[in-house]
């Protein structure tokens, strides 16, 4: 079904919102003008869930230029993380300015749909380092960053467990299965898996063909070896206090009581709080123990960033939208609306942000993140891996064998 609505506000605005899953079109339109040739017309792409902050944006940014142009600025709903493949199918057609995940840059910059940005100097410097980072490719600034919340950290319950418990992993376990709960992590995604081979000098990456991998998770010499992370894991797998599961099961366990603390990201702070209340606790990562030593937890960092077509037809005032949607107040916007974390340094320091546990926790798991830059070949080994350590090992290879058939896999061509 699709509702377009068109409404003038004194410029044209129109949002139209597309909504799967429907058989027929419906369309309901509350004024509408047709553009004359002198209007500046843009599509916007944005998550669903974006609709009213983004309408709020829109008009801000019409108020700000009103008298210098004519607008009529469409909005339709686009996953962020399915952005590339969106446009890729019709890239001279697509949104003149777009909401993507950092781990496509590489792919639209390669295309041709961006170029870098014209305002570099002033983004680098109002954004946080990693932000800017992420949003660039070769020291070359091509997207505007817009949050900064793409990652995980530790959930935990204050009624179960202490400060000095949520520092170490292993304590957190014994405390949770000696209370008959769970501590989670997903292990069937290599993401959150990431998180015990990051901080050990076991390497993986993108190659600078930007599509295959190096990856050392193997090794067999250096303070740790693969074998370590792996036996690590295989007693995790084991103790009665944890357990793997995904996004949807972390959830269900934390409101029926069975899971205790878990790792996850910003998206579920609302629903975590809701369900335990004034024990709602929220920290970076613990360590853990690996080859006789503690091991910080690491993760993969992930950001939102804006981009402009480069075959926009306004690709002048497609920039000027993007700065405005990304600018410190907007994001502080966001950050009210939508509770997600900006990348802009004024925002991501005000007291509103920092008053967030989830956020605050993020923050402070940053300093033990990387961005994700991982080719495709990286996630069915990871998750083989680690399925077959969750089973008790059926297939009776020794760990060696199995981090060597992971890592073949994952460096595969």
């Amino acid at each position: 079904m699709k509702r377009n609505y068109h409404l003038l506000i004194p410029t044209v605005f129109a949002l139209a919102a597309f909504l799967s899953g429907c058989g027929d079109r419906d369309s309901l339109v509350q004024e509408e003008q047709e553009p004359d040739s002198g209007t500046v017309a843009l599509t916007v792409w944005g998550a669903e869930e974006d609709e009213e902050l983004l309408r709020q944006i829109f008009e801000g940014f019409q108020e700000k230029y009103r008298g210098e142009a004519e607008f009529l600025i469409t909005y339709e709903p686009q996953s962020e993380s399915h952005c590339t493949d969106a446009l890729m199918a019709d890239l001279e057609n697509g949104a003149d300015v777009f909401a993507f995940a950092d781990d496509q840059l590489n792919t639209l910059v390669a295309s041709g749909a961006l170029e870098p940005v014209e305002n570099a100097e002033a983004l680098r410097t109002s954004n946080l380092p990693e932000a800017v980072l992420a949003a660039s490719v070769k020291d070359t600034l091509y997207a505007y960053p817009l949050t900064a919340d793409n990652g995980y950290f530790l959930y935990y319950d204050k009624r179960v467990f202490s400060p000095e418990d949520i520092q170490s992993w292993d304590r957190m376990l014994d405390v949770a299965g000696e209370q008959g709960g769970k501590v989670s992590m997903e292990w069937s995604s290599g993401w959150y898996v990431y998180a015990l081979f990051g901080n050990t000098g076991l390497t993986v990456g993108l190659n600078d063909d930007g599509i295959t991998n190096y990856c050392t998770w193997n090794d067999t010499e250096g303070a740790i070896k693969g074998t370590d992370v792996a036996r690590a894991m295989t007693a995790m797998a084991k103790h009665p206090g944890f357990l793997s599961t995904d996004d949807a099961g972390f959830l269900e366990g934390v409101r029926n009581g069975t899971i205790v603390a878990g790792v996850s990201g910003v998206w579920n702070a609302v629903a975590v709080e809701e369900a335990w209340g004034s024990g709602f606790g929220a920290s970076k990562l613990p360590s853990y123990t690996c080859g006789g030593q503690q091991i910080q937890m690491a993760s993969f960092s992930g950001y939102k960033l804006i981009g402009v077509n480069s075959y926009s037809e306004h690709r002048e005032w497609a920039a000027k939208l993007a700065e405005w949607i990304t600018n410190e107040e907007n994001q502080e916007l966001r950050f009210r609306l939508r509770g997600q974390g900006p990348s802009n340094k004024n925002a991501a320091t005000s007291s509103e942000v920092q008053s967030s546990p989830a956020i605050a926790a993020l923050l402070e798991q940053s300093e033990y993140s990387c961005l994700q830059r991982i080719g495709g070949n990286y996630w069915e080994p990871v998750s083989a891996f680690t399925q077959e350590i969750l089973d008790g090992n059926p297939s009776g290879k020794s760990l060696q064998e199995q981090l060597d058939i992971m890592v073949t896999g994952i460096t595969a061509p």
